[in-house]
């Protein structure tokens, strides 16, 4: 299994560096599909982990074509624990059969900028967990402490299941990861779950300076949460969804998304991770951003209204492109309708190398499992490169160490100091002291993520 994993790896690494390999990959960021081919209801597989993880084992044995594989990103009994507001889940809120979905509302209100840039911290407890989490809306009662342990202990539960699974599928079946660790750009995190669209855009036109600020204030937070949560190998990229710059004009973009985003990206980079985009929607007027970007360093999926014969004419000799299998298609089309398509996308996109077949940044739920493997049938037929060549993992990228991260509310030397000094081995209190601040601080984040 390790050859295999070596070879499925090496593949898609060569190909999100604009590198040589042997064929285009099948490798797709987000497999909903899987979820659901062995027959689990989308309630299973959030609720029951042995389920989530034997559905993907079926899957890989039906389509054993695929590089990667990556799908649910949900463990809904932490989000039970503390009552979360911004979702409603198959089960709970919806039928077993029903997807999972995201309630926008404005959780920060206009007026409380200025908390937010001046203590993102302080801001979190004092405004945002109150409101989003249902547990804490009585703060100091017995009830919303033990809401907020339970989510803490349910967060360490879904890391070991998210271990245990990675280490499953690599050994027992060969497969890595699409991507590892995650973040928002700042201005998304801004938009979806703090003030969500319309105040955010009605911000941008009422008090421009201060979006602006909070979305400065949001770049360490950002940056930290990708790299405390980045693969520590670096063999796979970071991963980020976009979700405003599809609503944005190409001036707003420019003033109020980019920068900030641009200089998360930065840091990750720097680092020596790459990172996978979700260019979802059409962002067809804002791409050519990323030519500003490391060359080979930014995997970017072409959603379903984008253009992606476009996106390899502007962008796609400096970054990877994954895309180009309308989900339509792949739902509602038919076999040999998709073997054309792989056919043209192979003749055209994927000269030259640098792009991944996969639909608009995700296979869905209700793909055809004909039309699935016509897709990988097609690439086994048109997407060969040079057959001799055995594609291998790279070497982990140096990067730089930042001194600054990983983020704590109580540092070590802050403790110290309270403590008035340390009688034995200092390092041995240190290194778990800030282990658990660091991973507290990040979970803290994590319901703004």
């Amino acid at each position: 299994m390790q050859k295999l994993f070596d070879e499925r790896l090496g593949r898609y690494q060569a190909a999100i560096a604009l590198e040589p390999t042997d064929r285009i990959p099948v490798a797709t960021g987000t497999n909903v599909y899987a979820e659901v081919y062995s027959g689990n209801t989308r309630q299973e597989t959030i609720y029951n982990p042995e389920k989530w993880l034997q559905a993907e084992l079926a899957f890989i044995k039906d389509f054993p074509e695929f590089d990667v594989l990556r799908n649910n990103r949900i463990y809904a009994p932490m989000y039970d624990a503390i009552d979360l507001k911004s979702y409603k889940l198959p089960g709970p809120q919806l039928s077993a059969q029903s997807d999972f979905q995201f309630i926008e509302a404005e959780y920060m209100l206009a007026n409380e900028y200025d908390e937010l840039i001046a203590n993102p911290v302080k801001f979190m407890f004092d405004r945002f967990l109150p409101r989003v989490m249902g547990e804490m809306k009585e703060r100091g009662s017995i009830r919303s402490y033990m809401a907020f342990l339970k989510g803490g202990m349910a967060n360490a539960q879904w890391g070991q299941i998210m271990r245990n699974r990675t280490m499953v599928l690599q050994q027992q079946a060969g497969m890595p990861q699409p991507m590892a660790g995650a973040f928002l750009a700042p201005f998304d995190a801004l938009a979806d779950v703090l003030r969500g669209l319309k105040g955010s855009l009605i911000d941008c036109r009422r008090q421009p300076d201060k979006v602006i600020a909070a979305c400065e204030a949001l770049v360490p937070i950002q940056l930290n949460f990708a790299l405390t949560t980045a693969d520590p190998f670096k063999r796979w990229p970071v991963f980020v969804p976009t979700h405003k710059p599809c609503f944005m004009s190409p001036k707003q973009f420019d003033t109020f998304y980019w920068p900030s985003f641009k200089k998360v990206m930065d840091g990750i980079i720097a680092a020596g991770h790459s990172i996978r985009c979700y260019l979802e929607g059409d962002w067809g007027a804002h791409w050519h951003h990323f030519l500003e970007m490391p060359k080979g360093k930014v995997l970017c999926d072409i959603d379903n209204q984008g253009d992606i014969f476009k996106a390899k004419k502007d962008i796609g000799h400096h970054q990877c492109l994954a895309g180009g299998m309308p989900n339509t298609q792949l739902i509602l089309g038919k076999p040999e309708e998709v073997r054309e398509r792989v056919k043209l996308l192979s003749e055209t996109v994927g000269q030259g190398g640098g792009f991944i077949i996969s639909g608009g940044c995700n296979i869905g739920y209700e793909t055809k499992a004909e039309n699935l493997r016509a897709m990988v049938d097609a690439i086994n037929e048109f997407g060969w490169y040079d057959k001799n060549l055995k594609p291998k993992p790279k070497a982990a990228p140096a990067g730089k160490v930042n001194p600054a991260y990983p983020l704590m509310v109580t540092p070590w030397e802050t403790k110290k100091a309270e403590l008035g000094g340390v009688q034995g081995d200092e390092d041995m209190i240190r290194k778990p002291w800030e282990s658990l601040e660091s991973a507290a601080y990040l979970w803290l984040w994590s319901w703004l993520n």
